[in-house]
This record gives C-alpha cells, sequence and structure tokens, in this order.
C-alpha cells in the first residue's frame, strides 16, 4: 500500500495542536522533526544519532502518514483549514508550509524508529525504546522501558523532561499523585519509580488511556499507577500531594480556571510544562488568580515548567 506523507513546518509551541489535528484527520502515525534537538545535541555525547538532512534550518517538521485514496485531496484541504483555525486559540503555527510526498507502508512503519535510541533523562533515568537491548551504563538510574507505538512521544520532548527533574526535586516519599494528559504514562511511570504510593493517570485520548496501560505493565508498576480515560482533572476527586501536567499553556490556564487546586492536599504542589516561554506571565497571572502561587520555575529551550502551591 502506498501512502501520503503530509509534512507540515511549524512551531514548537504548535507540535501539540498540530499532531491533535493529523489524528483527528486519520493519521496512521506521526514523525516530529525538531531543529533545537539537532542544536542541542550537535557536540554533546549523547546517544542519538540523527542526520541534519532530515531536520529543518529553523522550527519543527511535523510528519503525518495518510492512506492514498480518493478522499486525499479533500482530507488535505480540511487539515489546513484546520491549522488555520490555530490562530483562533493564539497559538503560533509559523509559516505552517504543507508540502505532500508518497511512500511504501514498510518504510512508514519504521522510519521514525531510528530516531529514538535510549539516553539519559533528568538525574535518576534512561528511557529505552522496548525494541532496543540497553545496558544501563549508571546502576544509580533506573530504566523507563517506553513503546509509544505511532502516535505519541519518546518521553524526551524538553517539556517532558522538564515534568521529569520537577518530579526528581519536589515528590515526596508514598506520594499520591495525578498525573492529567498521561500520554504514554511516562511522568506516571516515573513517579512509581521515584516512590510514589498512589499514581492516577487521566487522558482524553482513549487511544493513550490504552498506550500507557501498556507501558505502565512494561514498567510492572500497575500496582502503583492506575490510568483511566478523563478530560484533565474533570470528575476526579479525592486529594494528591502532586497534580503533573504536561500540556500546552492554554490547557493548564484551563486547568487552573476548572479549580486543580482544590486536587491539591495541604502543602501539595502543581507541576505544570508544555509552557511556551512567552506565555509564562499569562499562566502565572492565571494560576495567581485560582490560587495558586508558584514557587519555582525551571526552563529548557524555549519551554517554561511552573511549580505552583496553595496561596496562603
Amino acid at each position: 500500500m502506498r501512502w501520503s506523507e503530509i509534512c507540515i513546518h511549524t512551531t514548537e509551541e504548535a507540535i501539540e495542536s498540530v499532531t491533535n489535528i493529523l489524528y483527528e484527520a486519520g493519521a496512521g502515525g506521526v514523525v516530529i522533526e525538531d531543529s533545537q534537538d539537532l542544536r542541542q545535541l550537535a557536540g554533546s555525547d549523547s546517544r542519538y544519532s540523527l542526520d541534519p538532512a532530515d531536520y529543518p534550518i529553523d522550527g519543527v517538521n511535523v510528519k503525518a502518514y495518510l492512506p492514498i485514496n480518493s478522499f486525499l485531496g479533500e482530507t488535505v484541504e480540511e487539515i489546513k483549514q484546520s491549522l488555520n483555525n490555530l490562530v483562533l486559540y493564539d497559538i503560533d503555527l509559523g509559516d505552517g508550509q504543507v508540502t505532500l510526498s508518497e511512500h511504501n507502508e514498510e518504510e512508514w512503519a519504521t522510519a521514525w524508529k531510528k530516531y529514538y535510541k535510549p539516553v539519559e533523562v533528568g538525574r535518576w533515568f534512561y528511557i529505552s525504546p522496548t525494541w532496543e537491548s540497553f545496558e544501563p551504563r549508571n546502576s544509580e538510574r533506573q530504566v523507563i522501558e517506553l513503546d509509544p507505538g505511532m502516535a505519541f512521544g519518546t518521553g524526551t520532548h524538553p517539556t517532558t523532561v522538564l515534568c521529569i527533574e520537577a518530579l526528581e526535586k519536589y515528590l515526596p516519599n508514598q506520594a499520591s499523585v495525578l498525573d492529567v494528559g498521561t500520554g504514554t504514562g511516562v511522568l506516571s511511570i516515573a513517579a512509581a519509580k521515584l516512590g510514589a504510593d498512589e499514581v492516577m493517570a487521566v487522558d482524553l485520548d482513549a487511544v493513550a488511556v490504552q498506550s500507557a496501560k501498556l507501558n505502565v505493565k512494561l514498567n510492572h508498576v500497575q500496582d502503583v499507577v492506575k490510568v483511566r480515560q478523563n478530560n484533565l482533572s474533570d470528575h476526579v476527586t479525592g486529594t494528591y500531594q502532586i497534580v503533573v501536567a504536561n500540556l500546552l499553556a492554554e490547557l493548564v490556564i484551563r486547568l487552573a480556571e476548572s479549580g486543580v487546586g482544590e486536587r491539591l492536599d495541604d502543602g501539595g504542589r502543581l507541576i505544570a510544562s508544555g509552557i511556551i516561554k512567552q506565555k509564562k506571565a499569562q499562566v502565572v497571572q492565571t494560576l495567581s488568580k485560582n490560587g495558586l502561587r508558584v514557587i519555582d520555575s525551571m526552563e529548557s529551550g524555549d519551554w517554561v515548567a511552573l511549580i505552583a502551591e496553595k496561596a496562603e
């Protein structure tokens, strides 16, 4: 079978929104080529092996795969219209250039895997794909094995790394954790391996829920981590010592306005990532208006993670 590869040149801020549009259009898989990844790895001893020819000079290429059929033209036009609508949500799409090319199914099914190798994340972890035979060099680091499937991240995006580093810094012993927008479940798995007693992982996407459940079992933390389908923190009961949310700034704002502070224990903390630097002040202001005081921030490239607690 032949597939059409649709490539959208955009910004880091828009990656998640663009990716969601492609999934909704029926994409069979996604590859993200981020120029910042290439620059950060230049001259380092990272285990990644990247070909500069695969990357844009600046910005991000988000590539997805659509079956070539009589509806392809209409599907592409719907994608373009959805991209144009992102301006309504104040999301910077960049130039939003869309290009198409054809590929064989065998190439599509395996092309993305060449980018995903074991890598050190935070102070205490390696993240490794399940198909790699990996022997840790540092016995103090724990291994998180991930099978991201064709539609989810590898756990090494800067926003995810910031969350893991924040968990390493702020997670109390035997903590209860709520992971909002869990995706592959990597943050829930990290929390469990750091000693959390109870983790509730939620995601609106049913496919994400299945992916997270699989990865939780692969890492033998199913006795600690429970995964369910849910929209943000809606209908979640009880309180937690840590709420971690790796989301877009707009969704962090919505989470705050929907009362996520009520899900925090006294002395509990919210770790919110996925925030582009330009929107940090807006998110801080919204958290403050909703009873949450920012006590720390962490940065990586254009991204910010905020740590907040209930204001007195």
